[in-house]
């Protein structure tokens, strides 16, 4: 039982929601606890780490702490299950997934392959980010699934953008935009499916 207050604690330092000087100095923590290792954290003052591990860790202690904080949080609703599989898929695609590409005019095609759990992110992830971009642009966006993944077409206005799109590439291309946070919270907030 003595590990969801220090969990709570540790997401709340995480989130800048109480100083950590000020956990460290009340905490009732005897040594060789399981809290022992935040008291030695303090280091006389110096800069602690910001990241608070993982980062799929990091971006969910992230949202639990905004979820925490804000008063109109309806518990009944929130999937934090959902982001993480969200997550999952993020790794996944990234870190797994094969992308080959083609030049044809003002068209490259990114031929995205997976199997197993990366050709369902794949799946779930191409599509979804396709429309993102193409709704920011600059560029025409269109993804289709294969069986074997997705094909995701960029077409370009300029040969800049053409040049652009060529060096971001299909894993620049997917990290583009900032809508990925408001997504994340809302996802986890049961605003949105996975």
């Amino acid at each position: 039982m003595k590990r969801l207050p220090i969990l709570i604690a540790v997401l709340a330092i995480l989130a800048g929601a109480i100083p950590v000087y000020h956990w460290i100095s009340t905490s009732n923590a005897t040594p060789n606890t399981e809290a022992s290792h935040s008291a030695h954290a303090n280091h006389g003052g110096k800069e602690l780490p910001k990241e608070g591990g993982q980062s799929a860790f990091a971006a969910i202690a992230e949202i639990v702490a905004l979820l925490e904080a804000d008063p109109d949080t309806d518990w009944s609703k929130i999937d934090i299950a959902a982001l993480r599989e969200h997550l999952v898929d993020m790794n996944s695609l990234i870190l797994e997934a094969k992308a080959t590409s083609t030049v044809e005019g003002d068209t490259i095609r990114f031929r995205i392959e997976g199997e197993g759990g990366v050709l369902r992110a794949i799946q779930a992830m191409v599509p979804a980010h396709a429309a993102e971009l193409n709704r920011t642009g600059p560029w025409t966006v269109e993804a289709q699934t294969t069986s074997d993944g997705a094909i995701l077409s960029v077409t370009s206005g300029t040969d800049a953008d053409l040049e652009r799109a060529r060096a971001l590439g299909f894993f620049g291309l997917m990290a583009k935009g900032s809508h990925h946070q408001p997504h994340h919270l809302a996802m986890a907030r049961g605003l949105m499916n996975h």
